[in-house]
C-alpha cells in the first residue's frame, strides 16, 4: 500500500501537466490563427481601399461597366463579420475586380495609362499578400483542429468548450477555371 501512494502522486502530478500542456497548446493555437486573420483582413481592406482609384480610371474608358462596379464596391462593407459570409463577400468581389482589370485589353489607351498599371501593379501585390496571409491562416487553422481531433487534447476541447475553426476560403482574381480542350 505504501508504495501505491507515491505511485499515485507521481501519475497524478504527469496527468496535471498533461493538461496544461494541451490547453497551452489550444490557446498558442488559437491565437496564431486569430493573428493571421488580422494579416488577411489587413490585405483585404488594402485592396479594397485600391478600387475607388481604379472605378475612378476606367471610368474614363468604360462608363457603363464602371457604374456596376461602383455599385459592387459601394455594396461592400469591409467591416468585421462572419468568416464566412466575408468570403463570400471577398470572393465576389474578386472577380469584380478580376473583370475590370480585364478591360484595360479593350482598351489600349487605358492598358498604357501609369494610373492604371501602377494600380493594376498594387492590386497585383496585395492578391499575393492575400493568398500568402490567407495560406498562413488556414495552416494555423489546421493545426488547430487536429488539435481538436486528436486524443487526449479532445478531451481537453470538450471541457472547454473549444470548437474546430473554419477555413478561409477566396477565389482570387487570379484564379480560374481550367478550360476543357474537346478532341
Amino acid at each position: 500500500m505504501g508504495e501505491v501512494i507515491p505511485f499515485l502522486i507521481v501519475l497524478a502530478v504527469f496527468a496535471g501537466m498533461a493538461f496544461v500542456i494541451n490547453y497551452n497548446k489550444f490557446m498558442k493555437y488559437r491565437n496564431r490563427a486569430e493573428a493571421s486573420w488580422s494579416h488577411i483582413d489587413a490585405a483585404l481592406k488594402r485592396r479594397f481601399n485600391l478600387i475607388p482609384n481604379l472605378v475612378r480610371i476606367v471610368a474614363q474608358y468604360q462608363k457603363h461597366e464602371a457604374e456596376v462596379y461602383e455599385k459592387t464596391a459601394q455594396r461592400f462593407n469591409p467591416q468585421a463579420r462572419d468568416r464566412r459570409e466575408r468570403s463570400l463577400e471577398e470572393s465576389t468581389l474578386s472577380r469584380t475586380l478580376g473583370s475590370m482589370l480585364a478591360v484595360a485589353e479593350e482598351y489600349p489607351e487605358l492598358k498604357s495609362s501609369g494610373n492604371f498599371l501602377a494600380l493594376q501593379e498594387s492590386v497585383s501585390e496585395t492578391e499575393k499578400d492575400i493568398m500568402l496571409a490567407r495560406n498562413r491562416f488556414n495552416d494555423n487553422v489546421a493545426s488547430y483542429n487536429t488539435l481538436i481531433d486528436a486524443f487526449p487534447s479532445n478531451l481537453i476541447a470538450r471541457l472547454f468548450g473549444f470548437d474546430k475553426m473554419e477555413y478561409f476560403t477566396l477565389e482570387l482574381a487570379t484564379q480560374r477555371e481550367v478550360p476543357e480542350i474537346k478532341a
